[in-house]
């Protein structure tokens, strides 16, 4: 009796320890819009995840005539996520791709380094490590110096790697996302490996609506863009994504507004040419269902 009441004692202070130092909780879900967040599924739970783009609200391709782009599906991405180990979980998912990067295979992985933890101000921010590898599985193009002009397996392949740093700073999260894309194949005035910088906020409007605003900055150099616009009259523009969850017990909704077609980040990076100024954003959505694998 005597042993037990003091191994209880012993182990009392840091039970009292824990339960006061919970994870926080900045964002409901493994990503914002387009930009990943440093939340990961918990071990042995896994997240069912479908996004959807539609086409052009607006401008040339959008309007009444075609239904605000909701006759058109720009990209779809159908993901699953599985926490396989404590902070460390697994994605496994397929996307249509938009541009000339089609038939889309992602397997990633994303790392919880930091968490910030309530009530303490030595662990103030949350730091997560992402990291994918995405192949292009459809036909090379028969044309030189194309975006798929593939000659090789390796050509076909791109890797992301991801910091992302994230507070809650009262109800608001804010985080950054600094990105590095490497691409096995570029055209001859394009760069293979490509440094952004990103950054994403959660706003809460009600206990279960929340705003959701992403961003995502890429360092292209000017003789490039430049040599985009001679060549295929092509001009890029930085990706920004709005939209508003609506939690439930069961699975979290997200209408999504974005500039950027594509879904995946080794594409909408480097190859978001769509505007916001001109009408060229579109209607999206994302549903996220949870399941329990083991316990």
């Amino acid at each position: 009796m005597i042993k037990s009441l003091t191994i209880a004692l012993f182990f009392f202070p840091f039970t009292i320890f824990s339960q006061d130092k919970k994870p926080v909780q900045l964002f409901s879900s493994e990503k914002a819009i387009n930009a990943n967040t440093t939340e990961v599924v918990p071990k042995g739970k896994m997240a069912f995840k479908v996004t959807h783009n539609f086409g052009d609200i607006a401008g040339d391709n959008g309007g009444a005539r075609r239904f605000f782009g909701l006759d058109n599906s720009a990209d779809i991405r159908i993901a699953f996520t599985v926490g396989i180990a404590n902070r460390l979980d697994l994605t496994a998912a397929r996307a249509k791709g938009a541009g000339l990067h089609q038939q889309l295979y992602e397997l990633g992985l994303k790392y919880q380094l930091l968490q910030q933890l309530e009530n303490d101000p030595s662990h103030p921010i949350a730091v997560t490590l992402f990291a994918n590898n995405v192949i292009a599985a459809n036909k090379a193009s028969a044309f030189p110096n194309q975006d798929n002009s593939f000659e090789d397996f390796s050509d076909r392949l791109s890797q992301v790697l991801q910091l992302i740093i994230a507070r809650k700073m009262g109800k608001v999260s804010v985080q950054l996302n600094p990105t590095f894309v490497n691409r096995g194949y570029a055209v001859t005035y394009d760069k293979k490996t490509m440094f952004a910088l990103g950054g994403a906020i959660k706003l809460p409007l009600t206990g279960r609506i929340n705003l959701v605003l992403d961003y995502f900055h890429s360092f292209r150099d000017q003789a490039s863009k430049d040599a985009f616009k001679a060549n295929e009259n092509i001009t890029f523009y930085d990706p920004l994504g709005v939209g508003f969850e609506v939690l439930t017990a069961g699975h979290i909704f997200r209408l999504n507004f974005t500039n950027s077609t594509e879904i995946l980040e080794n594409r909408f990076i480097p190859r978001t040419i769509t505007s916001w100024g001109e009408g060229q954003f579109r209607w999206g959505f994302t549903i996220t269902r949870n399941f329990t694998l083991w316990r």
